[in-house]
């Protein structure tokens, strides 16, 4: 799977802090329950610890978190794992480490809440996985840049849209099937449902995260129904001292040139951001992609 782009991330996908934080505590996740489950005394722990059963989560409540680190094997493991790892360094990349780690817990959380809403109360029933959270990922990324082909292994171009429309389309009809394992669809289809759901309210995550503070140095408003960032007011320039009165025209005029070369800079970086928002990381030329690199590393020095 990869994008038909590259930059920050995409691509060839540089794995972003929060990413590698949870592909990390998943895989150690996984083996440590492997050999628990290989010692008689600790096997069976999984289930009746972490897993989220909609029959106890009342009495708990830490499985509505810890379900989405256990999986029931390696290609479960492995597919949530790639899913992650391809679609979660853009969102990150966009919405800063904070807006990412709450977007993916709501998608979590959201799986396991409809599954214990919608699913008749089953004492056998359980739910493992980070699939709530990844398939929440897949949706984000399809709602924010849609037209992004995604090359399924490699081969086959699908749009972003498409690909993620397609696997909601089938989760629901697998929770509706006879005999289908209904509790987990439900998940995916709840993580999927609280993502969208978030994306849409006010407490959605900032449209550039950190690069919004790195670029403005302010909060994120929306302009045109995207958020981009918000351009600050200029400081005062700093008042000449007393007895300086030969060097303040020339100081002033620096000043000017300073503060006309700032406008100028973030005007350029607000109508790349537009065009971000409108078009997609996509469209950007290589000039502009150079051009937000330079300012990010201008204002992280800073």
């Amino acid at each position: 799977m990869a994008y038909r782009d590259s930059y920050g991330g995409f691509g060839g996908v540089s794995v972003t802090p929060w990413v590698k934080r949870l592909l990390i505590a998943n895989t150690a996740v996984f083996l440590a329950l492997f050999i628990m489950d290989l010692i008689p005394a600790t096997r069976g722990f999984t289930p009746l610890y972490l897993a989220f059963r909609p029959r106890s989560f009342i009495t708990q409540p830490w499985t509505l978190v810890t379900y989405s680190f256990v999986h029931a094997g390696i290609w479960h493991l492995l597919g949530n794992m790639l899913t992650l790892f391809f679609f979660g360094p853009p969102l990150e990349e966009r919405w800063g480490g904070r807006g990412f780690l709450k977007y993916y817990a709501v998608a979590v959380l959201g799986g396991a809440l409809l599954s214990a809403a919608l699913y008749p109360v089953d004492p056998a029933a359980a739910i493992v996985g980070a699939s709530a959270g990844t398939l929440g990922l897949m949706l984000a990324f399809a709602m924010i840049w849609p037209d992004m082909l995604i090359h399924i292994w490699g081969i086959f171009p699908v749009k972003a849209k498409w690909l993620v429309a397609g696997l909601a389309v089938i989760n629901l009809m697998m929770a509706v099937s006879p005999g289908s394992n209904g509790t987990a669809v439900l998940a995916h289809l709840g993580g999927m449902a609280a993502g969208f759901l978030l994306l849409k309210s006010p407490w959605a995550p900032p449209a550039w995260g950190e690069m919004a503070s790195v670029v403005s140095r302010g909060q994120p408003v929306r302009r045109g129904g995207a958020l981009v960032p918000w351009t600050p007011r200029k400081a005062e320039a700093p008042r000449a001292p007393a007895g300086t009165a030969t060097q303040a025209r020339p100081a002033a005029t620096g000043r000017k040139k300073a503060a006309s070369a700032e406008r100028e800079l973030l005007d350029d970086v607000d109508r790349i951001l537009d065009k971000i928002s409108s078009q997609g990381l996509a469209s950007l030329t290589e000039d502009e992609r150079q051009r937000l690199d330079e300012v990010s590393r201008r204002y992280r020095t800073n």
